[in-house]
């Protein structure tokens, strides 16, 4: 028989001053709508602990847990904004796996803390939904990312346009610290406090630079490569994350706190996904500029650890890591197995067409994955309407294929396992979120099986890997989703 997982909670036991201890506040007649059965095998979850909801709304904690509300600070949308905090969110404790590692639980919806200012401490099962559904597609596609276990719904109304069923999400992830915690720290003048936060969390995920004379250095030089990698991973899947404030930014470079995000349709660069968005701050090609804007501002918030040099030296790797992580995943995407001073050209020819067209993003890359060297014929093609445009950048591209080394049929397959047949476009979360407040999760299941295999051609996943439909169009996300 599977034994019950265990925890402890070293951000409770070494960083007092650092949060409000707080148990959950579970729903109402809580229900446990849905689960992801993969991840429950990975952290060795027994089947039990699923029969009911009493952990995963709340209602019960394992031996070890000892639950709280994080506080921190951060710039939204580019303006300092004070104390935030987890005002909807507790840390429950950090999970011992067998294989060394350490994972922390994290309840999303769990009530009002010290830190909900306005807020009323919930979440509703449509951003649930959205945030378990995201999460699972960008692990699938390779993005490092937090991961969602489960979902669980209430008959308790949450308001927000409207009323709502409140819902519960708990998520996984090695760190939920952010760029906020160490700007908190900053702006309140307790330099120790930055220092003794640095040290704890070198220590957790950075133990090779533990009593290095330039840990912080190395450390800093780290985070900026791992956050540089995943925006590159974000621009080549297409994918808008929607409000990059400093608070939603990981220490870890990891995708944190899904919203109001979105994965290009119509290839549009700038596309926003955020309609609270007005200004178009996080609009897909700004995410790039905005991340190391992030970054300068947790730079400062170290200030006191490290010299300007140092900074500025562990600053300036954030471009050149960018655009080497960006040039292999598009290098991927379009079947080149070395590199040629051509490929950007080749590349910005293409997304032109693209944009030119409004041609989809996902699309377009996989059907460019059945290009044949000797074959000037494409089915790609047909997608297109400046034919003559899309005749003289084909025939470009395969002289350039007939350089590289592998057959057609390696390439293929390597573009297919690069160029996603199916994304979490915003209309296929609708529909499992429409059917899941119906009690009907079957919609949502079935979605959940196509993203965890994303670039599998099969033919029973058709329909979510079609155009989609006009009607999407106007559906509208905000930060409130």
């Amino acid at each position: 028989m599977t034994q019950n997982p265990i925890f402890n909670n070293s951000f409770f036991q070494q960083l007092p001053g650092f949060y409000t201890a707080l148990a959950p506040t579970p729903l109402r007649g809580a229900t446990l709508l849905y689960h992801s059965e993969d991840l429950a095998r990975e952290l060795a979850l027994p089947e039990e602990l699923f029969t009911s909801a009493g952990i995963w709304s709340g209602e019960q904690l394992l031996p070890g847990m000892q639950p709280l509300a994080q506080v921190y600070s951060g710039h939204q949308f580019g303006v300092w904004a004070g104390q935030l905090g987890d005002g909807r969110g507790i840390l429950l404790g950090e999970q011992q796996l067998a294989d060394g590692r350490q994972l922390d639980w994290h309840l999303k919806g769990a009530g009002l803390t010290p830190y909900s200012r306005m807020g009323d401490g919930r979440a509703v099962l449509r951003s649930v939904i959205r945030e378990f559904l995201a999460s699972e597609a960008l692990h699938y596609l390779g993005i490092d990312t937090t991961r969602a276990l489960s979902i669980v719904t209430s008959d308790e109304p949450v308001w927000r346009e409207q009323p709502e069923p409140g819902a519960m999400l708990l998520r996984v992830a090695p760190s939920h610290v952010r760029f906020g915690h160490f700007e908190h720290f900053y702006y309140r003048r307790e330099p120790e406090k930055v220092r003794q936060l640095a040290e704890y969390v070198i220590s957790r995920h950075w133990p090779e630079l533990v009593g290095e004379p330039d840990r912080f250095t190395l450390w800093l030089a780290d985070v900026v490569a791992r956050t540089a990698r995943t925006v590159a991973q974000w621009q080549a899947v297409g994918f808008a994350h929607g409000v990059m404030n400093t608070d939603n930014m990981s220490i870890l470079g990891m995708t944190i706190d899904y919203g109001p995000f979105g994965f290009l349709d119509a290839y549009q660069t700038d596309y926003v996904c955020n309609h609270s968005d007005h200004q178009g701050r996080y609009a897909f090609d700004n995410q790039p500029a905005v991340a190391l804007w992030n970054l300068h501002r947790l730079a400062q918030s170290l200030s006191g650890l490290m010299t300007v040099a140092e900074l500025e030296q562990a600053l300036a790797g954030y471009e050149p890591a960018l655009m080497y992580a960006y040039g292999e995943e598009m290098r991927a995407k379009l079947g080149f197995s070395r590199r040629d001073k051509q490929d950007n050209d080749i590349l910005t020819g293409l997304l032109s067409l693209m944009a030119n067209e409004g041609a989809d993003y996902t699309q377009t890359f996989r059907l460019l994955s059945q290009s044949e060297m000797a074959d000037s014929r494409s089915v790609l093609r047909d997608e297109m309407k400046d034919l003559a445009g899309f005749d003289q950048w084909y025939a470009r591209y395969r002289r350039r294929l007939q350089q590289d080394e592998p057959d057609d049929l390696t390439r293929q397959r390597a573009m297919q396992a690069k160029n996603p047949r199916i994304i979490l476009r915003n209309y296929l979360a609708q529909l499992a979120i429409d059917s899941a407040q119906q009690n009907d999760i079957s919609v949502l299941a079935r979605l959940h099986q196509a993203l965890r295999a994303p670039f599998t051609d099969n033919p029973n996943d058709d329909d979510m890997a079609a155009l989609p439909p006009e009607w999407s169009k106007t559906l509208a996300i905000s930060c409130s989703s």
